[in-house]
Parts: structure tokens; C-alpha cells; sequence
């Protein structure tokens, strides 16, 4: 065969894997924490007025904007923001770009110049996350019901070391777990592994559901699966998560997820 040619088919060869294989995305998950109901109620004006719209005309369409339900001892004193990049470069270059956007400093002057002694928040928390090869983009689930009854379930594995942590996530693209929610309809916006944040090492994902009567029915078909009972009982899979951590959201209604 001449060189020629297997430049040629060697260049297809990539071409084509890049055409199958979209690349993963990057996620920023903040978690603004308040002291009251004032601080809150600021932080989302900021979030509905300002920042969304912002990031909308920079090309960010897919904005989660979440508050934890109401029985959740969080209920009025948190709420969580996920922001898809399509690279590092743009999660490390969003700052800049909205220093320039006179629209975004002019309706988000009350969070933006706010005073030491009248902050919008009392802290603000955040993780970086890359989306795994399983679902490589976030998703925005179709769901009918009012968003005052919707559950979205994100959920944080930690692992017991970097090696075990990487076997749970290969549990969950070579070994289809991924695929497994999604045959079962759990409506995922993201897979994704914790690359920076204050439990290390750690994954986490969300899935979403018309209502909590739903949520725990899925729940119920996943762990009769044949499927999962096989996956769960391959001894290369077992004792790969040190600790579960479940928490349960609303989406607001300005929300794009």
C-alpha cells in the first residue's frame, strides 16, 4: 500500500472519529449559599436579569438554575447554577467577556457593585466538572408537569482512592450505566467527573423526573434490572464508592434546563 494512501486513511480514520465522538463538555457548578431571604432573592434577579441573558448572547443555551426542594434543610439558604463549556478556555475566559458586556454590568448593578456590608450572598462554592465519555453533552429533559412538582436528583460518588474512583466512572461508560438510565428514562442532564471541588475524588450526575411519585419508580425498575443486577455483582465493580451523597432540586422557572 502506498504511503499516500495511508495518510489518506489514516486522516478519514480521524475525521471520522471526530465526527462520532463529540467532545466533552466542561461544567461549572456553583452553589451560592445565603444568610436570608433578602440575600436570595438579590442573587436571583442577578441570575434572571443579568447573568443568563448574558450568557445566552455569548452562545450558552443549555443554563440549570436550581433550588433544593422544600422539605431539604437548605430550602431558602442555597441554590446551585450549571454552566455547559465547550473548553477550559472558555470556563477561564467567561470573566473578561462579561467585564465587556455593558448590558450585563448595567442590569446586574445591584449584585455587581454590591458593598462589603450589604453582600448579595454569604458564600460562593464551586466545582469543575468534565462530562463523561458516556454522554460527552448536558441534555434538557421534556418534562410536562408544573415545575413546582419536578425532582431533579443530583447525586455526588466519592471514591476511597484516585484508582477505585476510576473504576466507578469506567462503571459507568464501559460498563453502561449510563446507557442503563437512559434505557430506563431517568432523563440525564449530565455524567460527569469532579476535576476540582471540595470532595475529592468524586463524579456526579443528574437525572430529573415529572414528579417524586416518578423519581422513586425509577428507582424501583433500576434496581430489578436484570441488567444492573449483573453489572452490580461483576467482581471488578465491587466496593468502588465510599460515599453516596443525594440531594433534590426544583428548576426555577427562568431556568433553561
Amino acid at each position: 500500500m502506498k504511503k499516500s494512501t495511508v495518510i489518506i486513511l489514516f486522516l478519514s480514520l480521524v475525521s471520522y472519529v471526530s465526527l462520532a465522538a463529540p467532545p466533552r463538555e466542561y461544567y461549572e457548578l456553583r452553589t451560592y449559599r445565603f444568610k436570608s431571604t433578602a440575600q436570595q432573592e438579590r442573587v436571583e434577579a442577578y441570575l434572571e436579569k443579568a447573568l443568563l441573558p448574558a450568557l445566552h448572547r455569548l452562545g450558552f443555551k443549555k443554563i440549570g438554575v436550581f433550588k433544593p426542594v422544600e422539605t431539604d434543610t437548605t430550602y431558602g439558604k442555597k441554590l446551585i447554577v450549571l454552566i455547559p463549556f465547550r473548553s477550559l478556555d472558555d470556563f477561564d475566559k467567561l470573566p473578561e467577556k462579561l467585564a465587556k458586556d455593558k448590558q450585563y454590568l448595567a442590569d446586574g448593578k445591584d449584585y455587581i457593585d454590591a458593598t462589603y456590608d450589604n453582600p448579595p450572598y454569604a458564600r460562593i462554592e464551586t466545582a469543575v466538572l468534565k462530562a463523561f465519555t458516556g454522554m460527552p453533552e448536558s441534555a434538557v429533559p421534556n418534562h410536562k408537569t408544573p415545575v413546582s412538582e419536578r425532582v431533579y436528583e443530583l447525586r455526588s460518588y466519592e471514591g476511597h482512592t484516585e484508582k477505585i474512583w476510576r473504576n466507578k466512572v469506567q462503571m459507568f461508560n464501559e460498563g453502561d450505566e449510563v446507557g442503563l438510565f437512559k434505557r430506563l428514562g431517568f432523563n440525564a442532564v449530565f455524567y460527569a467527573e469532579v476535576l476540582a471541588g471540595s470532595t475529592m475524588p468524586n463524579l456526579m450526575y443528574m437525572t430529573t423526573f415529572e414528579n417524586k411519585a416518578s423519581r422513586d419508580a425509577h428507582w424501583e425498575a433500576f434496581r430489578q434490572d436484570p441488567q444492573w443486577k449483573q453489572l452490580s455483582s461483576m467482581p471488578e465493580y465491587k466496593n468502588n464508592v465510599s460515599k453516596n451523597v443525594t440531594l433534590f432540586f426544583r428548576p426555577t422557572g427562568y431556568s433553561d434546563i
